[in-house]
C-alpha cells in the first residue's frame, strides 16, 4: 500500500510540476528564448518562476537534510560529491547552448511535446541520444581505467 501511495504522489507532484510549467511559461520556447535575449526584447518574468523554484529548492533541501530516510521509506540518495568536474562544466555548457539555441530543457521540453509542439520532438529525440552518447562514452571509460 505504501509503494502504491508513493507512486501515487510522485505522480500527482508531476502533474503539478507541468502545469506550473506550462501556466510559467517555461514549457513555451519562445518566452524562454526572450527571456534570454538581454540585449534585445528582454522578458523578465521568468525571473519571478526562477526565483520561486530556488525558495521551493532550498526549503526541499533544508527538510531533507533533516531526514535518515525518504518520506514514504527507503534509502535518501544524496550525492556527496561537491567538486567542480571537467564533466560537471561540460555538462553545464551543453545545457546552457541547448537552452539558448531550442529554447527548451529537459522538463519543459516534455511538457511541451505532451502539447503537441514538434520542435519539442526534436529537441526530446536530440536529448536521448546525446544521454545514450555519454552513457556509453562513460562507460567505455570506466572499462580502460
Amino acid at each position: 500500500m505504501k509503494k502504491h501511495f508513493s507512486l501515487f504522489s510522485q505522480y500527482l507532484i508531476g502533474v503539478l510540476f507541468g502545469f506550473g510549467l506550462l501556466i510559467s511559461g517555461m514549457s513555451n520556447p519562445q518566452k524562454v528564448l526572450s527571456f534570454l535575449d538581454i540585449s534585445g526584447k528582454w522578458d523578465p518574468s521568468l525571473l519571478f518562476v526562477m526565483g520561486g523554484a530556488v525558495l521551493v529548492g532550498l526549503a526541499g533541501f533544508y527538510l531533507v537534510s533533516k531526514r535518515s530516510e525518504a518520506f514514504f521509506g527507503g534509502a535518501l540518495h544524496i550525492p556527496t560529491r561537491r567538486d567542480i568536474s571537467r564533466p560537471l562544466i561540460i555538462g553545464s555548457l551543453v545545457f546552457g547552448a541547448g537552452w539558448g539555441i531550442a529554447g527548451f530543457c529537459p522538463g519543459p521540453a516534455i511538457v511541451a511535446l505532451g502539447s503537441g509542439h514538434l520542435k519539442a520532438l526534436v529537441f526530446v529525440i536530440a536529448m536521448l541520444v546525446g544521454m545514450a552518447f555519454c552513457q556509453r562514452f562513460l562507460a567505455g571509460q570506466k572499462k580502460s581505467a
